[in-house]
């Protein structure tokens, strides 16, 4: 398996997944991802700037994607209940849009990506990874917790969904 950053000509197998997963939320009675988000364009934008990575295995099918960035992540500056652990003025990573495919979930291509995103933080010195899930999320909740990640508060999207926000000092 490898991972790799995402081309335009990978938009269909990508929302072949996106949807896969929200069609699995859906089952599960998540309101996660069920607004029409996350979309081709979205997914599309991730590519243009370099922030859109799949996992391939050996005849390039593409089993998981994830969005990773080194931007700030404005709907990241007001956190209630709780604070990050790193000042959100310092530098950090983002990690949205996480899928795997239907036919290779439980594999450890998630915990695969987060270790790959971690090497990358850790070699631009940036001690710091947030993500945020929906609260009924438990999978994603218990993937992360288990990778380290600690409960730090709760935030609002762009289109003002509560979300749970996590970080990990990365080292």
């Amino acid at each position: 398996m490898t991972i790799r950053k995402s081309i335009l000509e990978d938009v269909p197998a990508i929302m072949n997944i996106i949807n896969d997963a929200k069609k699995l939320l859906a089952s599960k009675h998540i309101d996660q991802w069920q607004n029409g988000y996350p979309n081709a364009a979205q997914i599309e934008n991730d590519i243009n700037k370099s922030e859109s990575f799949v996992v391939v295995n050996d005849d390039d099918t593409i089993m998981a994607t994830s969005m990773f960035t080194l931007r700030k992540e404005p709907t990241y500056k007001k956190i209630i209940g709780g604070e990050w652990l790193v000042a959100e003025n310092k530098d950090y990573g983002v990690i949205h849009r996480l899928a795997i495919k239907k036919e290779f979930r439980k594999l450890g291509l998630a915990t695969l990506l987060f270790e790959k995103f971690h090497q990358v933080l850790l070699e631009k010195n940036i001690q710091s990874l947030k993500i945020d899930t929906h609260e009924d999320n438990l999978g994603m909740q218990s993937l992360i917790k288990k990778l380290g990640y600690q409960y730090c508060g709760i935030i609002y999207t762009s289109y003002q969904a509560k979300r749970l926000a996590f970080e990990k000092i990365i080292s």
